[in-house]
């Protein structure tokens, strides 16, 4: 008598074993050092590079990190409300042979786009650089700024202390 083994799944679940099996090996052979060079497979490609927005009573601005990036190497443009920044590290090659055990830091360009509020000046924009941060600023509109309002006396209450003032000196 011959032994069957019962599969109540039928062999769906080894189908799906053999799957993982499969997938944990890509997994493992990606984060497994090369045998030349002994260095992981890092992708070399584009980056976005981090940024702060904040505003004050004056201006908008942006804060963009981009270490490592000449002035000649950034962009920035303003078309109707939209702000393009774009940009470009560059991998520096020595003439000489490196021996790099591990590359982490991201080469390549970026573009950054940004949709400006109605409440910015287009016409004004003024931007630095300064250890390796990008700063943008984009001033507000006049009407856009807060107006100071100043409190007057007035009204019906106001015309009533200026007769009892009359009154009171008439008397005197």
């Amino acid at each position: 008598m011959t032994l069957t083994r019962f599969a109540p799944f039928g062999t769906a679940l080894s189908d799906v074993a053999v799957l993982q099996n499969r997938l944990n090996s890509i997994f493992n052979d990606f984060a497994r050092p090369s045998a030349e060079g002994g260095s992981e497979s890092l992708a070399m490609g584009n980056f976005v590079p981090a940024v702060d927005v904040y505003e004050d009573t004056h201006k908008l601005v942006l804060k963009l990190e981009v270490p490592g990036i000449r002035k000649e190497d950034l962009n920035i443009n303003v078309e109707g409300r939209t702000l393009t920044v774009r940009g470009e590290r560059k991998f520096e090659a020595n003439e000489k042979e490196e021996n790099f055990h591990r590359i982490e830091r991201r080469f390549g360009s970026f573009t950054r786009t940004f949709t400006l509020p109605q409440t910015v000046e287009t016409e004004s924009i003024d931007a630095t650089c300064n250890d390796g941060v990008l700063s943008i600023g984009l001033a507000k509109k006049p009407e856009s700024k807060p107006k100071q309002i100043e409190v007057k006396v007035g009204g019906a209450q106001a015309a009533g202390n200026k007769q009892m003032e009359a009154s009171t000196a008439a008397t005197k």
